[in-house]
């Protein structure tokens, strides 16, 4: 009670009371449980840090914790394939649409950008870098995507006059403070308004076994650099490791793992313990033999020893108990339960498909927020400068992404379904061909082709595949 009330209660006990009373009710009403402070919230941490304050200082521990979890625990590993199979597969595959004119050029220099041509390496071709940038996303938390320019005059076989390196986070100077007015946080440099402006990277990585020259950091411009991460906060523009929020469940649940089969280990053993009578003589060879106990052998005992077989423990809950942790594992990398445990016991079609479909949300979303959206925009970007550079301006084109071929979970009933909605208006025959991973160009072209060949060859065109399905009745749908 604050003075005031005290000095009412004093004169007027009952008007004090009230007052009193009110208050309680007051703190009661307008109370969040989860806000509260005691026991059942002890430990609970709720700094009010922005997104990227939450993990600084902590990127480099989670980064290297994230990589070992990856390396040697196979659900940490299977969770990442998992994520990165679905998102990228075979790849992300670019189309062009463009006049007669420029189609021609421009898909003849494309090959720049999806061979091996485009890697400062030699070696990754356009899939391969995706599969590599999501897999580092999912492990670091974020990764870079470094231009450098190339003198086509020494580099002969380039169509275009630039290559891209794949840089991992580790390599940004966490020395640097600051550029001129502009601050410098864990090697990025942020400009004026908060966006950032460029990255103070180093000439090798760090953590290299052997470094060919001393250790230095340049500034590369923001526009030559991709920055790839999943953004969940306004403001954010750091990345964290996928696993942070399942590290310790995982963790706890491999150790758990471990001391399951080590108890197993000591269940498949068969141990004796010899039991003397007081007063017995032990021989120098006592219990001789009883260390190579095999099927149907025959061990004598001295007198005065009786064998006592020791009772292995059992291993009890373990099924039950890795389904629930890994269930909370799959939930937390927002993939199936299925999908990371490999256990497929307790799925229908309708189970199956109903988890797809949640996932298969979450993938879509990060094929267009992250490998779309940021990576290959950014390499659309670079190619569109690079066609500039090399003496093809005014080319007029679009460049479309079609992510890879969806799974379906069952084809016989998936498929009549999508023909069905594009028959009712519902959707276009263009859309639902990249909603399965395929290119509608290119399924044009090929089935254009195979009518010429078929025509030369004087074979007759195959029947057209039914809208939809048979009925019970022997009625299709679209002749009722």
């Amino acid at each position: 009670m604050n003075p005031l009330d005290s000095m009412i209660g004093f004169f007027n006990p009952g008007a004090g009371l009230r007052r009193a009373r009110a208050r309680a009710q007051t703190k009661v009403l307008m109370n969040y449980d989860a806000a509260s402070r005691g026991r059942r919230t002890y430990g609970w941490k709720a700094p009010g840090s922005s997104a990227d304050a939450a993990a600084y200082g902590s990127r480099v521990r989670l980064r290297n914790m994230s990589r070992d979890f990856v390396r040697n625990r196979a659900y940490a590993a299977r969770g990442k394939d998992v994520i990165v199979a679905n998102v990228v597969g075979e790849g992300i595959t670019p189309s062009i649409r463009a006049g007669e004119n420029a189609k021609g050029t421009v898909a003849e220099l494309l090959a720049h950008l999806t061979s091996t041509d485009i890697d400062a390496l030699g070696e990754y071709d356009l899939s391969e870098m995706q599969g590599i940038v999501m897999s580092t996303v999912f492990t670091d938390g974020e990764v870079l995507v470094r231009r450098r320019m190339r003198n086509t005059r020494f580099s002969r076989n380039l169509r275009l006059p630039y290559q891209v390196e794949l840089i991992e986070a580790d390599l940004l100077d966490t020395t640097i403070q600051s550029w001129g007015d502009n601050l410098v946080v864990e090697g990025v440099e942020y400009g004026p308004t908060g966006a950032i402006e460029a990255y103070h990277l180093f000439n090798e990585h760090p953590g290299a076994v052997q470094t060919r020259k001393a250790l230095t950091s340049t500034r590369v411009h923001w526009s030559d650099v991709i920055h790839v991460r999943r953004f969940d906060r306004p403001g954010q523009l750091r990345g964290v490791p996928w696993l942070a929020p399942v590290m310790m469940t995982l963790g706890e649940l491999s150790d758990y793992q471990e001391a399951q089969i080590l108890k197993q280990r000591m269940a498949a053993l068969m141990a004796v313990v010899v039991e003397w009578e007081d007063g017995a003589q032990r021989p120098a060879n006592a219990g001789q033999g009883l260390e190579e106990l095999a099927p149907g052998a025959v061990v004598d005992l001295p007198v005065g020893a009786k064998p006592h077989f020791t009772e292995p423990p059992t291993v009890d809950g373990y099924d039950d108990f890795m389904r629930r942790g890994l269930a909370t594992v799959a939930v937390g990398l927002g993939i199936t339960y299925e999908s990371l445990a490999g256990d497929l016991r307790s799925v229908n079609f309708s189970s199956g498909r109903m988890g797809r479909m949640e996932m298969d949300r979450l993938v879509r979303m990060w094929q267009r927020n992250l490998m779309i959206g940021q990576f290959c925009l950014g390499m659309e970007r670079w190619f569109r400068e690079g066609l500039a550079l090399a003496g093809h301006r005014g080319l007029t084109f679009e460049m479309d992404w079609t992510p890879p071929r969806r799974i379906l979970v069952d084809p016989t009933k998936e498929i009549p379904a999508m023909i069905e909605e594009i028959g009712a208006g519902l959707n276009s025959r263009q859309r639902t061909q990249r909603e399965l991973g395929r290119d509608p160009d290119t399924i044009r072209q090929e089935r254009a082709q195979d009518a010429e060949a078929d025509k030369a060859s004087g074979l007759k065109t195959s029947p057209k595949p039914k809208a939809a399905p048979t009925t019970d009745q022997g009625e299709t749908d679209e002749g009722q």
